[in-house]
């Protein structure tokens, strides 16, 4: 079925781009769009430049101030919420899509994360920073609610999040569907001498087993870092175990876990490789991704590895476990973790490292179907299904008034 598409489209987000999970989503919706003829406007702290470049696009950058989230997360909503009265002023039909607690706007919702089940987790963290921490998460939660109780429709990425915005009580069960992120043929297996280049590039051997964690490093202990390096610890402590583990994210605590490498005199068995745009070449490098986090709606790292060949381990509770085969039953973890269990499971990957990336193969090959076009298709038609009056209790006008 055909639906027809609004005119014109603001997208508030806080980047568009191929350098992170939302913001790879939110250019894939906005290039979607720009190639079926449709004016798009962007709102944004990173804006690619090939969307400067579409005579369809118009783009307002704003500013991030370094280290003070909040400010710029407030003045992302002020500049989105005057682009959509400005738009939807002059075409009515407009359609205006904000993510989670970003921009109170009362039209489509594409919520990434929820903070309302999103626990603040920071042990080892200096107290100003477990201040700060618990100050910003009680402020995203309440921007999260006014937002989501007043979306006409409110998009998720996974059936998880879909729960948790409805058990929160954040919006209607009415208001919200579930679809999954897409994906893109360069997110493929390695061709033939890639794998050997992406390890000669990273300083790695063609003959060691390789275990990859891309995330934040971050006082935010979410993503489970802590976890995997208290695994990897008891494994070095046992004997015997020889893989490499090749890390992939920057932030405030890098420099941290780079002295406890050190310190356990793992510092040539471990590779801090840092923020980085190089995520695809170490993909390819690894033989296995290991995501063992405390929240996580969705988690495009662990598709993206499935997509390269490499074999995955990540927590029960992440969003993409919704949707992988029986056969990657071995390779979920559960919920809350130990470092000692996690540290069994590696030395049960250790002795079938290719079984569990032929296993992966089949829910490789049905996630790398579905395209970003396939996704943004999905919203669009969500979209025309979504008309009449926005749900109660917040007029456009008045909120950019406060």
């Amino acid at each position: 079925m055909t639906h027809r598409v609004a005119p014109e489209w603001v997208i508030v987000a806080g980047g568009f781009h191929d350098h992170g999970a939302m913001d790879r989503a939110n250019a894939a919706l906005a290039a979607h769009l720009l190639r079926q003829g449709v004016r798009v406007h962007l709102v944004g702290h990173e804006i690619d430049d090939r969307f400067r470049r579409d005579a369809y696009a118009q783009c307002y950058d704003v500013p991030r101030p370094v280290s003070a989230a909040p400010i710029a997360e407030s003045l992302l909503s002020r500049r989105g919420l005057s682009v959509a009265v400005r738009v939807t002023a002059a075409c009515p039909e407009a359609r205006v899509v904000v993510n989670g607690g970003n921009c109170p706007w009362p039209d489509i919702n594409w919520v990434h994360a929820v903070h309302a089940a999103w626990p603040v987790c920071d042990e080892g963290a200096p107290a100003w920073v477990k201040v700060k921490h618990r100050a910003v998460k009680a402020l995203a939660r309440r921007q999260e609610r006014a937002a989501l109780r007043t979306a006409r429709l409110v998009i998720a990425n996974s059936r998880s999040t879909e729960r948790f915005i409805v058990a929160a009580g954040l919006a209607r069960p009415s208001a919200v569907h579930t679809v999954y992120l897409g994906s893109d043929s360069s997110w493929a297996r390695p061709r033939a001498g890639e794998r050997t280049a992406a390890r000669a590039a990273l300083n790695l051997s063609q003959n060691d087993r390789v275990v990859a964690f891309v995330g934040t490093l971050g006082f935010d202990l979410n993503k489970g870092f802590d976890l995997l390096w208290g695994a990897w610890t008891r494994l070095t402590s046992d004997g015997g175990w020889d893989a490499r583990l090749l890390v992939a994210g920057g932030g405030g605590r890098l420099p941290f876990w780079r002295r406890a490498a050190e310190r356990a005199g793992a510092a040539d068995r471990v590779q801090f490789v840092g923020h980085t745009s190089r995520v695809r070449e170490v993909l390819a490098a690894a033989d296995l991704l290991v995501s063992p986090v405390r929240y996580e709606a969705y988690g495009l790292n662990v598709q993206e590895a499935l997509c390269r060949g490499t074999g995955v381990m990540v927590t029960a509770d992440a969003g993409i476990v919704e949707r992988f085969g029986n056969e990657l039953r071995e390779c979920v973890l559960p919920p809350n973790v130990t470092s000692e269990a996690l540290a069994n499971a590696l030395r049960a990957w250790a002795h079938d490292v290719e079984g569990w990336k032929v296993r992966a193969a089949s829910t490789a090959a049905r996630l790398q179907s579905r395209t970003w076009d396939d996704m943004a298709s999905e919203i669009v038609a969500h979209a025309a299904d979504a008309t009449g009056d926005p749900a109660p209790g917040m007029n456009p006008l008045h909120v950019n008034r406060r």
